[in-house]
């Protein structure tokens, strides 16, 4: 059997191999569409049990047998399977198409909706149905037959569209080296880091030291690097990724525009006066105009902090380190300093206590805890011999979920980090499909013998990580398409994430994950306070950026004009005299590298990260008031926001947990900007 259509259990990653992927596609479509045609023709009154589970079956199977393809093209990604997933995209994205402008089905839907059937659902399931009338208007199947076959073509440019950019932000990463001959441009970098700088340059069978574009070998570079050419390299290899600097095959320029236009095309197709208007119907902002003015709210806020931020740091830089003009590839490297100065602390002092296996204790320690569960090791076809597998089971020793965690950096592995899930909890007729997810990073791998260590901030990476899991896995929804993160709101979906972030600045939580490499000792208290004494520490900066970003984003979907803007770096270089307390050169590329917004899922929906940040900071400050591991309250946030998914709209769990709604001022607090 294809390995990839065996869907009785864990997916079967040992087996998979690239030429499984278009025969198991072609079956799994060939029988998907079979069966749509049968719900199509026939004449029965649509119910839940004849119409819309036979559909959500459907929708399950692909997305398992798909999902395992994306999934194997983000962490082991080779030509062959890259060709193999690049040839069947277009089949799975035209299919989805298809079913979204079916307006046969939509009609069932809308008379399932308009029915006495419909009352007699529970909440979850009628949220299901009027989810699923939105989607298909979403998807067209309210347009005219002619205009139909365009926004099918446009469905299907846009996948290929996507893929590509990823693929060439892949490529020209994977291709960029810098190496270096002379021991002395080494100063100031850790050990581990120009130990596994010198492995990359034997594994390639060189001499010297070889440095990537890789977070674990570029941002350590960006920070402690004495040799300014080294720090310059670097910076400008990463910040011309995908643009017209390099391979032009692997250019992103001209995607952009091509996204952006055919969005555009979509949103008017279907009555929008901008694809930004039509990426917001399905979330909890009613509109850009309400987004823009939350942003700029914010920005107004953060704007003094970030000033003053960008003033110490000119200061520092010329009084401390005979920089008088500051340069963007020096600004990691003197903020590392000004910290260490001013805190007594660093990242890699900080790192040396937390072991992988300590946090990973401590993070599974406190899970079960606050929700009362169990969490084990576990064995399952894996992917790449790095990757681990638990299960998480409740109280009387019952399946909950299960999940794997792949957390070091290779070649072939998308960078960043992320949650996808690969089963979701359903309830079948031999009873509930308990949920499975996969948990992504590139942290730094162990080297020499020596275990992984993390620094505070690839913690939270793994705390915020693990919050999108903890959303899928800990469901008791019984519907698949409000099950964990399904159908909650784009910009509610970080609410978890974001929330776990929080309790990695509790002592007690940071204290039980540490434990010194060479002395076993415990995170002190003292280096811990300095810690939270620099948790604020440019602030101000690093929220200016992500509203610049988020800025950009809505702008370029909304009402961006080339004839009025200019070009797209033109409306990012508006944005930034706005807001922006840093300037790039010109050369900067960033948008080309920006995959959230143009093929990761956030396009017009960048600023979820802080619209959410200011529910989750105002959820955490429940657990503040009633104690960090209070188990009510974590028993609370489990039933009123993890437990439920997207069976009711993401404003009502909120307030169904705080008792109230959301308020902006915890968030500033955490910030250190209350006073504002």
């Amino acid at each position: 059997m294809n390995p990839l259509l065996s869907l009785d259990g864990l997916p079967r990653f040992s087996e998979i191999q690239p030429d499984h992927i278009t025969p198991a596609i072609d079956d799994l479509l060939t029988q998907c569409r079979t069966e749509i045609e049968e719900l199509r023709k026939s004449t029965f009154a649509p119910t839940w049990n004849n119409f819309v589970a036979p559909l959500e079956n459907i929708s399950e199977r692909l997305a398992r047998v798909w999902g395992q393809v994306s999934h194997l093209n983000s962490v082991v990604n080779a030509p062959a399977l890259r060709d193999a997933y690049n040839a069947n995209l277009p089949k799975v994205a035209l299919f989805g198409a298809e079913i979204a402008q079916d307006e046969q089905l939509f009609v069932r839907y809308q008379a399932l909706a308009n029915s006495s059937e419909f009352q007699a659902l529970s909440a979850g399931q009628k949220r299901v149905v009027e989810n699923e009338v939105r989607d298909f208007r979403l998807g067209g199947a309210a347009l005219p037959e002619d205009k139909k076959l365009r926004f099918l073509a446009l469905q299907e440019e846009l996948s290929q569209l996507t893929a590509r950019f990823d693929a060439n932000l892949i490529d020209t990463t994977r291709a960029w080296a810098h190496w270096v001959e002379n021991k002395a441009d080494l100063s100031g970098l850790p050990e581990d880091v120009i130990e596994a700088a010198d492995h990359a340059a034997q594994a390639d069978g060189k001499s010297g030291w070889k440095f990537t574009l890789h977070a674990p070998s570029y941002i350590p570079v960006m920070q402690y690097a004495e040799s300014r050419p080294l720090r310059a390299a670097l910076y400008r290899g990463f910040a011309t990724r995908a643009s017209e600097f390099g391979n032009p095959e692997w250019d992103n320029s001209a995607l952009i525009n091509k996204l952006r236009t055919l969005r555009a095309e979509q949103a008017e197709m279907l009555g929008y006066p901008s694809y930004a208007s039509l990426s917001l119907v399905p979330k909890m902002a009613s509109s850009p105009e309400e987004v823009m003015s939350f942003l700029r709210d914010l920005a107004s806020r953060a704007k003094p902090y970030g000033e003053r931020d960008m003033r110490e740091l000119r200061e520092f830089a010329a009084q401390e380190l005979g920089l008088d003009d500051l340069e963007p590839w020096d600004i990691l490297f003197v903020s590392e300093h000004l910290r260490s100065a001013r805190y007594a602390y660093s990242d890699q002092e900080v790192r040396r206590y937390l072991p992988e296996q300590q946090v990973l204790a401590g993070l599974f320690s406190l899970i079960e805890k606050l929700y009362k569960v169990v969490i084990k090791a576990a064995v399952a076809p894996v992917w790449h011999c790095d990757v681990r597998f638990f299960e998480i089971r409740d109280q009387h020793d019952q399946l909950v979920g299960q999940f794997y965690i792949d957390l070091y950096a290779r070649d072939g592995k998308q960078g960043g980090a992320w949650m996808n899930d690969a089963i979701t909890r359903r309830r079948m007729q031999h009873g509930v499909q308990a949920p499975v997810a996969y948990l992504t990073c590139n942290f730094s791998a162990p080297i020499g013998g020596r275990p992984a260590t993390f620094t505070h901030d690839e913690v939270l990476t793994l705390f915020h990580e693990f919050g999108h899991g903890l959303h899928h896995l800990l469901s008791r929804v019984d519907h698949y398409a409000v099950s964990g993160i399904h159908g909650v709101e784009w910009d509610a979906v970080e609410l978890p994430s974001q929330f776990m972030e929080n309790f990695c600045w509790e002592y007690d939580v940071l204290a039980g994950m540490s434990k010194h490499i060479e002395t076993a000792e415990v995170l002190p208290r003292a280096l811990f306070d300095r810690m939270v004494a620099a948790r604020n520490f440019q602030s101000g900066m690093q929220t200016l950026r992500q509203i610049e970003f988020s800025l950009f984003d809505m702008h370029l979907y909304h009402d961006y004009d080339p004839a009025k803007n200019g070009k797209v770096l033109d409306l990012l270089n508006q944005i930034r005299k706005e807001v922006a307390v840093v300037t790039p050169p010109d050369w900067h590329r960033f948008p080309m590298a920006f995959s959230h917004i143009f093929s990761g899922g956030y396009s017009a929906g960048y600023y979820s990260y802080k619209w959410a940040e200011v529910l989750s900071a105002d959820a955490f400050s429940l657990f503040e008031e009633k104690g960090v591991m209070d188990p009510e309250t974590g028993a609370r946030f489990l039933n009123e926001i993890l437990a439920v998914g997207g069976s009711r709209p993401a404003l009502e769990s909120f307030q169904a947990f705080r008792g109230r709604a959301p308020s902006m001022d915890a968030l500033l607090r955490h910030h250190g900007m209350a006073e504002a």
